[in-house]
């Protein structure tokens, strides 16, 4: 890491963030402290469908934030830095959905711990505290003791948010970038698994309560 490429990197994890992020937590701890659940389970598109949608609905006001960023960014440090090929972009892309899908199904599953107790808010605070340390979001994971970037990959949090600005910053080479997409994407597949499990059991919960 030399002046150009800090600058890149923490350039890039603001463009990141801006797309890769949900809220979707803090929604269903809301809906079901307000009992207003029970009118978004009435409707026919599913609850987790609308908070999804809900998510990204605000995806393209803060791309006029970030593309400038963007912009600013390849003129302050140059093209080198970024994706020289086809290929890497398309990773690029495909790590930036991914990152959202992280995310996105971690909070449904801290969101749908709140069918169970009052608030899982706190809960949510400390998945953030271990996002900010473990993602890459304030320190790259590569400046970490090698036992610190170990626990790091085996954590999704990197995968949320690092792994995408790695690969927009050309960190990787091709063969690494699609081992870790693999990995990113298992991460996903795993949390969808346990998000849909959750969010059932809770609501059966929630209904025999008279939700």
């Amino acid at each position: 890491f030399g002046p150009r490429t800090f600058v890149a990197y923490y350039l890039a994890t603001f463009v990141v963030r801006q797309v890769s992020s949900s809220w979707a937590a803090w929604l269903i701890n809301w809906d079901v402290r307000q009992g207003t659940l029970s009118v978004r389970l009435l409707r026919p598109v599913h609850p987790l469908w609308a908070y999804a949608i809900e998510s990204l609905a605000g995806v393209p006001l803060r791309l006029l934030v970030a593309l400038p960023v963007a912009a600013s960014a390849l003129w302050l440090v140059g093209r080198e830095v970024l994706p020289r090929s086809g290929a890497m972009w398309a990773i690029f892309v495909a790590s930036l959905v991914g990152g959202w899908a992280i995310a996105y199904l971690t909070n449904v599953v801290i969101g749908s711990m709140s069918l169970w107790a009052e608030s899982t808010i706190h809960l949510m605070d400390l998945y953030l505290v271990a996002f900010f340390v473990f993602s890459g979001y304030l320190i790259p994971v590569e400046l970490f003791p090698a036992w610190v970037r170990n626990v790091a990959n085996a954590l999704p949090f990197r995968y949320q948010m690092g792994f995408p600005v790695e690969v927009l910053t050309n960190a990787h080479s091709l063969a690494t970038a699609l081992r870790m997409l693999a990995v990113q994407w298992a991460f996903a597949a795993g949390l969808l698994a346990l998000s849909l499990l959750s969010w059932r059991r809770g609501l059966r919960r929630y209904e025999a309560f008279g939700g």
